[in-house]
């Protein structure tokens, strides 16, 4: 418990430090305060995913194998895709049946996602940078700690959820590292788990830029509730088999 807490806490003492590193940085460079931009976020959300995923691995907090990409688990990594899909909607409406909860960083993500830069840093740099801290390093070392993988798996989430920062992201948060430490316990690797949260924040990065109004709910997108609620019953088809043949195929690395 005691790592897993230390490894959430550095991560966290990054995505603080760095912000006021890059400023300075900036300041020194230009010569000129920078400007709070869209670019800006972008720059220290790229620096601070590059410096711990730099930490991590250099001092083997998370440890990085071929082995499970090698035993060529295609069949695996489309059903994450496909349950990642089909997770989307649903999720949307359990968090539109609880209370209104503060959107404290709804500005910045804003700016972040309406650049194409944007998406290197939300799609493909985040999924890896906390799969590899929250799973491969935070969830190996709870496992380690207790014999009760749920118990390890639903106090990661937990810590994935806190680490975020923002109440609005995280009943999603935690809820998607439930199922993100399930795919690693069963397979002793983060590599399913980025393919699920590559293709969930690709779905949100889209979703954005299509419908950049932060208040739209599903009602507005779909027309009415029995629109939604046939939204939601369509992606339970898609979500439901796919988490049924993960359980089928999802095996630890030989």
């Amino acid at each position: 418990m005691k790592k897993a807490i230390v490894y959430t806490l550095v991560f966290a003492a990054i995505e603080l430090i760095m912000p006021f590193l890059i400023k300075q940085t900036l300041r020194i460079i230009t010569g000129t305060e920078p400007q709070q931009d869209a670019r800006f976020l972008i720059i220290i959300m790229t620096a601070s995913s590059v410096a711990v995923l730099a930490l991590f691995l250099w001092q083997r907090w998370a440890v990085v194998s071929r082995s499970y990409v090698r035993s060529k688990p295609w069949g695996a990594l489309f059903w994450c895709g496909l349950a990642a899909i089909g997770a989307v909607i649903p999720s949307m409406w359990l968090q539109e049946q609880m209370p209104e909860l503060p959107n404290i960083v709804e500005q910045e993500f804003d700016m972040i996602l309406k650049d194409r830069w944007g998406y290197f840093a939300v799609g493909l740099l985040a999924p890896v940078c906390e799969e590899i801290v929250f799973r491969g390093a935070v969830l190996r070392a709870l496992l380690r700690w207790t014999h009760h993988h749920w118990m390890a798996i639903a106090v990661s989430a937990l810590l994935f959820a806190l680490i975020h920062a923002n109440p609005a992201q995280m009943p999603h948060a935690f809820l998607i590292g439930l199922l993100l430490g399930w795919l690693y316990y069963r397979t002793d690797s983060v590599v399913p788990g980025v393919v699920y949260h590559w293709v969930n924040n690709s779905i949100a990065y889209v979703m954005y830029n299509l419908y950049p109004d932060p208040s739209l709910k599903l009602p507005d997108l779909f027309g009415s509730q029995r629109t939604v609620a046939a939204a939601v019953l369509f992606s339970l088809f898609i979500l439901l088999p796919a988490l049924y043949q993960l359980n089928l195929r999802l095996k630890k690395a030989r």
